[in-house]
C-alpha cells in the first residue's frame, strides 16, 4: 500500500519562512493527527501537498513518486476556509465536483446521494450553501472531499463548528475511509479528539515537526507517576527507594518514580499503601496529549511567527 511523504519542505513568504525542513509521512490506513498552533505552518503544508501553494524546497511523495497533477485529482481535500459555492444547491454541486475528478454522471450522482446519507444531509440536497447552517455546511464540505472516492484525505480543521454528534460522524468516516487504505491528514485544535482518533501524531511549531509518533510512544517518559486514592502519601511512600510525592491532597497522592526505580517499584507503593489502609484506586498517570502539546509548543525557542 501507498505512502504519503512529505521530505523537507520549505516556504518563505518574504523574510518569514513558513515551513523550515517540514518532514512526516502517513502510511496507508492511517489516521494522522496534525497538530500546532495558529501560523505553525499545518495550512502551508497541505496547500502545498494540493499543489495549491508551490515550495521553495521538498518534495512530496505518493508511492514513491512525486505527486503530479493526476495524482491531485485522486486527493480528496477539505479547506479551512469554505470552498463551496453558496449560492449552488448542494446536490448540484457535489456531483459537479465528482464530474470534474473523472466520474461519469450517473456514478456521480449516486456517490452524492451515498455521502449526504451518511453525514445526514440528506434533507438539504436542494437547498443552496449558503441557506445552511455552519455544522451542515461543514458536513458539505467533507462530503465534498469524499464525494470523487479519494485515494488520500487532507482535512484542514474538519471538526470545526460540529456539534458533538457530528464530530462522532466525522469520526466514523476517517476510520471507514482509513480501515479501506486511505492514509488520512487532519488537523485540529481539539487536542482530546486527536488523541481519540489518530494512529499517530505530528507537533509542528514554527514550521518544523517537533514530535511525532503513536500517542502510547509520545506519552512515555523516563519517569512513572501512579495515582493512589486512599491514604496519604506522606504517610507510607517515604520508604521506597526512587520514589517522591508529587501531591498529596485530600485522599488523592501523585507519586513519582525516577528511571532509577526497581521494576517492581508499583508492587511496592500498593503493598506500602494497602498496609496503612484502604486503597480505592491506583493506576499509572501519563500525560495527555494536551500537556505533551503544551510542553512541546512552549518550549523555549527563538523562532520568529510565521504565517498559517
Amino acid at each position: 500500500m501507498a505512502t504519503l511523504e512529505i521530505d523537507a519542505l520549505n516556504k518563505s513568504y518574504g523574510s518569514l519562512q513558513a515551513l523550515r525542513d517540514m518532514s512526516f509521512a502517513v502510511r496507508a490506513g492511517e489516521i494522522f493527527g496534525f497538530v500546532g498552533s495558529n501560523g505553525a505552518g499545518k495550512s502551508t503544508t497541505m496547500r502545498i501537498t494540493l499543489g495549491v501553494l508551490a515550495a521553495d524546497s521538498g518534495q512530496v511523495r505518493w508511492d514513491g513518486a512525486p505527486i503530479d497533477h493526476e495524482t491531485r485529482r485522486r486527493i480528496g481535500y477539505m479547506p479551512e476556509e469554505r470552498g463551496l459555492y453558496p449560492r449552488m444547491k448542494v446536490a448540484d454541486q457535489l456531483v459537479y465536483l465528482a464530474r470534474l475528478h473523472g466520474m461519469d454522471a450517473a456514478r456521480a450522482r449516486e456517490s452524492m446521494e451515498h455521502w449526504t446519507q451518511v453525514l445526514g444531509i440528506e434533507e438539504r440536497r436542494g437547498d443552496e450553501v449558503l441557506k445552511l447552517s455552519l455544522g451542515n455546511q461543514q458536513r458539505v464540505q467533507l462530503a465534498a472531499a469524499l464525494v470523487h472516492e479519494p485515494d488520500i484525505l487532507v482535512l484542514d480543521e474538519p471538526f470545526s463548528g460540529l456539534d458533538p454528534v457530528a464530530v462522532d460522524v466525522m469520526s466514523g468516516v476517517l476510520r471507514e475511509q482509513a480501515d479501506r487504505g486511505v492514509p488520512v491528514v487532519f488537523s485540529s485544535h481539539q487536542l482530546e479528539l486527536v488523541e481519540r482518533i489518530s494512529d499517530r501524531v505530528g507537533i509542528v511549531r514554527a514550521g518544523s515537526i517537533v514530535a511525532t509518533g503513536a500517542i502510547d510512544e509520545l506519552r512515555r517518559t523516563e519517569e512513572t507517576r501512579w495515582r493512589v486514592v486512599g491514604p496519604p502519601a506522606s504517610r507510607w511512600a517515604g520508604g521506597i527507594p526512587g520514589v517522591r510525592v508529587v501531591a498529596d491532597d485530600d485522599g488523592t497522592s501523585l507519586v513519582e518514580a525516577g528511571p532509577g526505580a526497581a521494576a517492581d517499584t508499583d508492587q511496592a507503593l500498593l503493598a506500602a499503601a494497602l498496609a496503612v489502609g484502604p486503597v480505592r484506586e491506583f493506576a499509572v498517570v501519563r500525560p495527555t496529549l494536551t500537556e505533551l502539546y503544551r510542553d512541546v509548543v512552549t518550549a523555549d525557542t527563538q523562532t520568529e511567527a510565521v504565517p498559517a
